[in-house]
């Protein structure tokens, strides 16, 4: 077979620190600020002139901290609670033979800086602090757009979502404009869907701040925050 090289044009700057934590799809998190940040040789302005006339863009990126060195035909997706296998063709699994990614954003903004040039600043993304980005494409709704699709298991937890409770003496700890950010990304529940211990306490990293929670039935009880 014939090889390819692909070199990343950006990447993204966020604050979601590790892959713990990461909302499972683009959108879910719709609040959660990202900014696309372009390599040097990608920084001409010309490459994004009329791409503010866009509400929403498809990127392109690398799963760079689940890369597969050996093809692995089936893959146990989380939400069906870890023990069902399923073709990789079949889901949305980092585990891929090319370990590609594809999310839809909102585009919130062009925003010229000293330092990146020209940076573009997103809403709703489903990637880790660094991840490359390979391309952007539009999205165009009249293509992209298919409102009665068939989405197999997905459809199943597409109105899945926690409660989240916040101690006031907590809430206290987090800057207020991270707060409702990172209630949104609970909300879609990070731990594997196999866990269901409510006595088990999660870490993970947001932003500058080290969150630890808890779930019980459908609540989740953040129990520390500490500034990192």
């Amino acid at each position: 077979m014939s090889k390819f090289t692909i070199t990343p044009i950006a990447h993204i700057e966020n604050d979601f620190k590790s892959k713990f934590g990461i909302p499972r799809q683009s959108g879910i998190a719709a609040d959660n600020v990202s900014y696309i940040i372009f390599e040097p040789e990608y920084r001409s302005p010309e490459a994004l002139k009329g791409i503010e006339e866009y509400s929403h863009l498809w990127l392109i990126w690398q799963f760079s901290e689940s890369i597969s060195y050996s093809f692995r035909p089936t893959v146990r997706p989380p939400r069906l609670g870890g023990n069902k296998r399923v073709g990789v063709f079949a889901t949305r699994s980092p585990f891929r033979p090319n370990s590609l990614g594809l999310s839809s954003v909102k585009l919130a903004g062009v925003e010229k800086t000293q330092k990146h040039g020209l940076v573009l600043k997103v809403l709703g993304a489903d990637l880790m602090n660094g991840t490359p980005i390979f391309d952007i494409k539009p999205y165009v709704k009249y293509s992209d757009s298919h409102p009665d699709a068939v989405c197999s298991f997905s459809d199943t937890f597409s109105d899945y979502s926690l409660d989240v409770s916040v101690p006031d003496e907590l809430r206290a700890d987090i800057p207020a404009d991270k707060l409702e950010p990172l209630i949104e990304a609970l909300k879609s529940d990070p731990r594997p869907s196999y866990q269901n211990d409510p006595k088990r306490v999660y870490s993970f990293e947001y932003a500058d701040l080290s969150v630890s929670f808890r779930v019980e039935g459908n609540v989740l009880y953040v129990t520390r925050v500490n500034v990192i």
